[in-house]
């Protein structure tokens, strides 16, 4: 087959389509093409990426290429950063002068009051002094409106906020509930980092849309509280490699796929920004080891995403109409390989290629 895309939307697919003169042409033997992949869960906090606005072109392309171009990702959701250099990062990538994904943004996430998680005292000052950390409600719709005047496209919340190894601070339902409902009202999507069952309770009363993590502490989440998220429409992000080395990593595994089995949307995501290895081989095997065949990762990294966002009619697929986002490997994902889904040979967003590999 044959693709072409025109005006950075896929025109034709087939064997012998209409080619236009003076196209840039790949020819690619023995190659797959998928719909650009999504990663809905990554970070740009490393700081390397501050001053974003000012960084030579160069460097901040062999940045966004080693953390995200090279794995075929063509969109992803920043679930929390410094939104001033993710929006400048933005910014200049949206203008075609830095060569990366389409970025979606939570800028900076919405915690519990007194309770910012342990693992980001490592940040500087000036950073965590910009952390909302709402104590009323009317301070939540505060923390959204000005995040959304920012230019933040979603809102991220901390339900279950890890103030220390041993110790999950839970936000407080009026405030979580206030905070959605403001997003909602704006047509914003809201994430939560949950934690543990106390933290879900609070996503699910206040009226989340995603779990940005499968909740690490699974003790209490049963099958009815699955089936009241399921109701709920709520997303599941598992983000697994993160939690590989736990010791409970197969209870973490089973209420993914067990979600999953009921009905519920799981969509790709790795903590990416985070994590500073950004390969992307163990997220694969994991969710492969939970249950799910290559069917259900493929529609993770792009039909699922693409319906939590409403752009289920412009992305998701390689058919004509849809936005020219492919990623394209050497190996086939249904040969049941799991790294297959790293053999990455382009990645092509909006027609334009964005990385190739040598």
């Amino acid at each position: 087959m044959t693709v072409v895309i025109r005006h950075g939307v896929i025109a034709e697919v087939g064997k012998h389509p209409r080619m236009p003169r003076d196209i840039e042409t790949i020819s690619c033997q023995g190659c797959v093409a998928l719909a650009g992949f999504w990663n809905a869960h990554v970070h740009f906090m490393e700081p390397k990426w501050n001053e974003a606005a000012n960084q030579p072109v160069d460097k901040l392309d062999r940045q966004m290429s080693e953390m995200l171009n090279r794995s075929g990702f063509t969109t992803v959701v920043d679930t929390g950063s410094d939104g001033e250099n993710t929006v400048a990062l933005r910014r200049r990538v949206q203008s075609g002068e830095v060569l990366g994904p389409r970025i979606i943004t939570a800028g900076i996430p919405l915690f519990p009051a007194h309770a910012l998680p342990y693992y980001l005292d490592v940040l500087p000052a000036d950073v965590k002094a910009k952390m909302a950390q709402p104590e009323t409600a009317a301070d939540a719709i505060i923390d959204v409106d000005n995040n959304r005047a920012a230019g933040y496209d979603i809102v991220k919340l901390f339900t279950g906020s890890i103030v220390s190894p041993d110790h999950i601070t839970p936000m407080k339902v009026s405030i979580a509930r206030a905070a959605v409902e403001e997003a909602h009202k704006h047509e914003q999507l809201v994430f939560a980092h949950s934690s543990n069952l106390e933290g879900t309770k609070v996503a699910i009363d206040a009226g989340v849309d995603v779990l940005a993590h499968t909740p690490e502490v699974t003790s209490g989440i049963d099958e009815t509280m699955l089936r009241r998220m399921i109701a709920q429409h709520m997303t599941i992000i598992p983000t697994l490699k993160l939690f590989s080395r736990d010791d409970n990593i197969a209870n973490i595994r089973g209420l993914a796929f067990r979600y999953h089995q009921l009905g519920g949307r799981l969509v790709y995501g790795t903590d990416t920004g985070f994590l500073q290895d950004y390969d992307q081989s163990e997220e694969f095997r994991q969710l492969v080891q939970a249950g799910l065949g290559f069917r259900d990762v493929l529609a993770m990294l792009t039909t699922a995403p693409a319906e939590l966002f409403h752009l289920s009619q412009r992305e998701g697929k390689v058919m004509p109409g849809m936005r020219g986002d492919l990623t394209i490997l050497s190996e086939d994902p249904a040969s049941g390989r799991p790294e297959a889904f790293t053999t990455v040979r382009y990645t092509i967003r909006g027609g334009k290629v964005i990385w190739r590999s040598n």
